[in-house]
């Protein structure tokens, strides 16, 4: 699987246009009411987050990082901040178990996702979907998309907030290209299958799996 090419950007484009959950008109009117009456219900959570991280360290509330989306093209995330420090350059660390730049609100936040719902601006602005493919820093796209045949396939979608690689238990920190490849053949599959009824499952079944999930760090 494993190969030392990357697919220009012609290739994605095609790849893109080919693809019908990337343009369906009813995933995206779902995305539209899902991620609307998300923020309406999470409204006070989200407040008393913000207040905590200004309480606990100096910097910004909301961490932004531009990531790959569809047909390959870079967008902002937005994510509550859990690190002390901020990286967005040519080179990302994966977050690891014990990661020192790791708050102690910043714990709680991810191990929950929390930190994952101000996403829900990145669906309705069109960014991102409820379900897909988790968007990965511009570096890992760089990196795992020289090494790995199949990567670019995955930005036939837009990126979700949570997608079939996450229920299938592969989230986390990506050490080995391997681990990064079973998740990058979910997201394929995923897209090869999609369907609106696949995206409402995967939905009813995030929830379970995040409070079971072991390697979210």
């Amino acid at each position: 699987m494993l190969i030392a090419t990357n697919p220009s950007a012609d290739q994605r484009t095609c790849a893109v246009t080919t693809s019908p959950v990337a343009k369906d008109p009813l995933k995206r009117a779902m995305d539209i009411l899902v991620a609307g009456g998300a923020l309406l219900f999470f409204a006070p959570l989200l407040a008393l987050v913000a207040i905590l991280i200004k309480l606990e360290s100096p910097g910004p509330v909301l961490f932004r990082q531009s990531r790959g989306g569809l047909n390959g093209q870079a967008f902002t995330i937005f994510k509550f901040r859990s690190m002390r420090c901020q990286e967005n350059g040519s080179k990302v660390v994966q977050a690891k178990r014990d990661d020192d730049r790791i708050t102690t609100l910043g714990k709680i936040i991810r191990k929950t996702s929390i930190d994952e719902l101000p996403q829900l601006i990145n669906v309705l602005r069109g960014d991102m979907s409820i379900v897909g493919p988790r968007p990965h820093a511009l570096a890992h796209d760089a990196q795992y998309g020289a090494l790995i045949d199949n990567y670019h396939l995955r930005f036939r979608a837009r990126p979700g907030l949570t997608g079939l690689a996450q229920i299938k238990g592969l989230r986390g920190g990506t050490n080995a290209i391997e681990a990064m490849a079973a998740r990058v053949d979910a997201d394929n599959e995923y897209i090869e299958r999609w369907s609106v009824g696949e995206d409402v499952r995967i939905l009813l079944m995030t929830v379970p799996h995040l409070l079971m999930a072991e390697n979210a760090y």
